[in-house]
């Protein structure tokens, strides 16, 4: 199955929060290019606010580049919709129908634009209740 996955649901792969359970056992991730920004912001985040070291931040930080763009002979863990003017357009619209923050907006959109270019693209990861709400309304079914 494949799933689109918001940012929290793709920082759940790297830290043990909440839920990580279950995103740790999606196969197949669509993820947005914004998820390039917000996944290493989080995470550095967490350092700050002192839940993970500076070292333990830099190994997940690895993990995570090595999902992004593979590694040696593995191919990259994500397939990632790019920000086209096409999908910012449909975020915009998004902000008024749904009532959602820019980048949550620019998630949903990105997953819409997964799932028009495969349809098995069905299932959406979130944990954050507006842009799941969101997701579910426009048809997606939610995984967390």
């Amino acid at each position: 199955m494949k799933t689109f996955a918001d940012s929290s649901a793709l920082v759940k792969l790297y830290a043990d929060e909440v839920g990580h359970e279950v995103v740790r056992q999606l196969e197949v991730l669509v993820v947005s290019h914004l998820a390039r920004v917000e996944v290493p912001a989080a995470l550095w985040c967490k350092h700050r606010m002192g839940e993970l070291t500076a070292q333990d931040t830099s190994v997940l930080m690895s993990e995570f580049e090595a999902d992004w763009y593979g590694a040696g002979d593995e191919l990259p863990r994500f397939s990632a919709v790019a920000l086209t003017t096409g999908v910012l357009e449909r975020a915009s619209q998004f902000c008024a129908s749904h009532g959602l923050r820019a980048h949550d907006a620019v998630q949903l959109s990105c997953a819409v634009a997964a799932r028009s270019a495969d349809e098995s693209c069905r299932y959406f990861a979130g944990f954050d209740e507006a842009l799941s709400a969101a997701a579910a309304a426009e048809g997606f079914e939610l995984v967390a």
